[in-house]
């Protein structure tokens, strides 16, 4: 005779409202005997089977016809391995019990978790395809505290909540199963019954998959195998390395012309990798590709945030992506956005019916600026999530480098906030402590367990220390994104260059804090989006002067120090604004050679030139690397400058900023001999004027700026050249 349940847990447990399902089914010792419990929706028979023999060793009656079944077996007194044939509209079903399965959550983890010092949080997290006591299953586990009931539903039960809850083990308030059956490929979710008894359907955050906006459901998939950065790929990160970005939106590179539809993860390996390569970047960063329910956000909202978009293909699609710019010497840079994330029901927003991964408080908690809210860093769990995922990246993808989205927003509390907006921190200020302490915890682990990896940090304050170690109360990033000198050589550019004269020191004034961070220069995708227009509609004057302006403006960058990033499009100069919901203008470069190739031409041979020698980023860092030869001439908007290397060899940049040809212009040099011109922005070649020196100038025993030698140059207009001492 089986023990009697009670009607109203019966109640509850078909309800979905029974928190501790493991309490009443499954196998347990009673009274009466060894006795198994099962809820089977809709089965009309039930009997338990020994598997080794195949024998039917007892049979489960019907205690509630909504399909709760109990059954003593006879002469049975130790828990065994069993199975369950369920007959259900006819058909027989051998099946093993969710509910014969002990915890499965180890202490260990449970207790690195629950200290959020767990550095792979997402190894036992989510969904796990794998074999517990011989048999084949997926293993669900989601940190849900404040939940009455969760269930894991999906393709393997009809997406019923009634048929597997799960066990919530109390001191982590972590929900676990073990569903035999349940593999690869098939779809999930959670299904909750929040802290107020509210239903909520939600996706998984440790979701390695998922469907593709509007759908959201999760997909059982295995891990990556894990990678590490070769020799090569750690070298390409160094301070001393020549490092030239081309950031990226996949959705927008190029489409399909026939309908307009994205290119896949494998057809932008094939197409844009070799082009990526043969215009001469070391490096290719991709807006987000973690999985985003709106297009519009250009991947800046993620909601999956271990799971690369399917936009593109699968996530082994991606991970072919990452692998053949790998293998054409390109390092991957990912954006990554831990400031926040979207409202959407199906993520992490009040996901267990509490601020669970958000904080209460919408003075902490909400974005107003972008309509999403922020993670509670000091949140211990949240944190260990965040960090997990920086990890996951590059240790599961080979990613080399991340660059961190917003991060001023992140480290402000008063944040595009009014008074009274905001809650200051404990001691009254201004700064998010805890978001401060978690971005130097992440930029720490990456160091000790990603060697050669390296963080970027889109910081638009004048915060200390973003690119200089923890221990001396930096932030811990390896490079910064100088967006102050992006401002302030735009806003030159874009003078008439009668008026250029007057703001010189817009050109000038990076150099006098060069030396506090280390700086990337960004001409990224938001200079070229909401009304800024494009950065060759920016340059003044006739089309042939902007144009000029532009190949000046490009010559200048790559030979100042610091990093280079140019978003997609500014190679070839596209006249519009970047639009995420088409190709880039492809068509300038169609036809007979214009003025579109010759910038074109121009970055291909500034990224080689730049490359080629070693004064033009070994020290970019370091005052010995840099040297104004002519900084005062503001009356014709010409500035010279020195790049040079440990070995002492030195490169000359000398620019014009004026549509006026300066013809026999003398300036001093540190080291007398021939010249080469190596690069000439107004060259032919580019659609310039061709003015230039004839390729090489000599220099003369005449003093000039303080110098025993110097060169008497042609300055062609608006351009800018670099020179290079012969034999060096």
């Amino acid at each position: 005779m089986s023990v009697r349940i009670e009607k109203d847990v019966i109640n509850a447990l078909i309800a979905g409202h029974f928190a501790d399902p493991f309490a009443i089914l499954g196998m347990h010792r009673t009274e009466n005997g060894l006795e198994v419990r099962a809820l089977l929706p809709d089965a009309t028979d039930v009997w338990v089977i020994e598997p080794k023999t195949g024998r039917k060793v007892g049979k489960l009656n019907c205690m509630d016809s909504r399909g709760f079944f109990a059954g003593v077996l006879p002469r049975r007194k130790n828990v065994f391995r069993y199975q369950l044939a369920v007959v259900w509209h006819g058909q027989q079903n051998l099946i093993d019990d969710p509910y014969r399965f002990g915890p499965l959550v180890e202490e260990l983890d449970s207790w690195l978790l629950s200290e959020g010092t767990h550095l792979r949080p997402y190894e036992t997290l989510g969904a796990h395809a794998t074999t517990v006591d011989g048999v084949s299953g997926t293993r669900f586990a989601l940190w849900a505290p404040n939940a009455r009931r969760v269930s894991v539903v999906g393709e393997f039960n009809y997406w019923d909540g009634r048929r597997h809850p799960m066990r919530l083990r109390q001191e982590s308030g972590i929900w676990e199963l073990f569903v035999p059956g349940a593999r690869n490929g098939l779809l999930y979710k959670f299904e909750l019954i929040d802290a107020n008894g509210a239903l909520r359907i939600k996706s998984d955050p440790y979701a390695f998959e998922a469907q593709m906006r509007p759908d959201t459901a999760s997909l059982i998939c295995g891990l990556p195998e894990k990678t590490t950065l070769s020799p090569e790929r750690q070298r390409a990160n160094g301070m001393d390395a020549a490092i030239s970005i081309y950031e990226v939106h996949l959705g927008s590179w190029r489409r399909h012309t026939d309908n307009n539809f994205w290119l896949s993860y494998r057809e932008l390996a094939d197409q844009l990798i070799p082009y990526v390569k043969g215009m001469g970047f070391t490096h290719i960063e991709l807006l987000p590709i973690n999985e985003h329910p709106f297009d519009g956000s250009w991947g800046y909202q993620p909601q999956g945030l271990y799971a690369p978009t399917r936009r593109f293909g699968t996530r082994d699609d991606f991970r072919y992506f990452v692998d053949a710019a790998h293998n054409a010497g390109l390092n991957v840079i990912l954006d990554w956005v831990p400031g926040h994330f979207p409202s959407d029901e199906a993520g992490l927003a009040n996901f267990d019916g509490t601020a669970l991964y958000e904080h209460a408080d919408p003075r902490e908690g909400y974005h107003q600026d972008w309509n999403t809210l922020i993670y509670n860093y000091g949140r211990r769990e949240v944190s260990n999530y965040l960090v997990g995922n920086a990890l996951y990246w590059m240790e599961r993808f080979g990613i080399d480098a991340l660059r961190v989205d917003a991060v001023a927003s992140m480290i402000y509390r008063d944040y595009s906030r009014k008074e009274g907006e905001w809650v200051p921190n404990e001691y009254g200020g201004r700064e998010n402590l805890e978001a401060i302490a978690f971005l130097r915890h992440t930029n720490r682990v990456i160091g000790e367990q990603i060697p050669g990896g390296v963080t970027m940090a889109e910081e638009s304050t004048d915060f200390a220390g973003v690119s200089r170690p923890p221990e001396t109360g930096g932030l811990g990033f390896w490079y910064k994104w100088n967006l102050g000198w992006m401002h302030d050589t735009l806003d030159f550019m874009k003078l008439d260059p009668v008026y250029r004269q007057y703001h010189t020191d817009k050109l000038t004034f990076g150099m006098l804090y060069n030396y506090t961070e280390n700086f990337i220069l960004p001409l990224s995708h938001d200079e070229v989006v909401h009304g800024k227009k494009s950065i060759l509609d920016r340059m003044p004057g006739d089309a042939w002067q902007k144009f000029a302006n532009l190949r000046a403006y490009y010559a200048w960058m790559w030979a100042f120090p610091g990093k280079k990033l140019l978003f997609m499009g500014n190679e070839f100069a596209q006249g519009r604004e970047w639009n995420h919901d088409s190709s880039l203008d492809w068509h300038l470069l169609e036809g007979s050679d214009n003025w579109h190739h010759g910038v074109q031409r121009l970055v291909r041979d500034l990224n080689r030139t730049y490359r080629k020698h070693a004064a033009l980023y070994e020290l970019d860092f370091d005052p010995y690397g840099f040297e104004w030869l002519v900084v005062e001439d503001k009356a014709n908007s010409v500035f010279v400058f020195v790049r040079r290397d440990r070995a002492g060899n030195e490169i000359i940049v000398a620019s014009n900023f004026t549509p006026v040809p300066r013809h026999n212009y003398r300036f001093g040099v540190n080291q007398p001999g021939r010249w080469r011109e190596v690069l000439n922005s107004d060259s032919l070649h580019y659609h310039g004027s061709n003015a230039g020196n004839g390729g090489a100038v000599e220099s003369e025993a005449i003093a000039s700026h303080g110098r025993e030698h110097s060169l008497s140059l042609t300055l062609p207009p608006l351009s800018t050249i670099w020179l290079v001492r012969e034999g060096e």
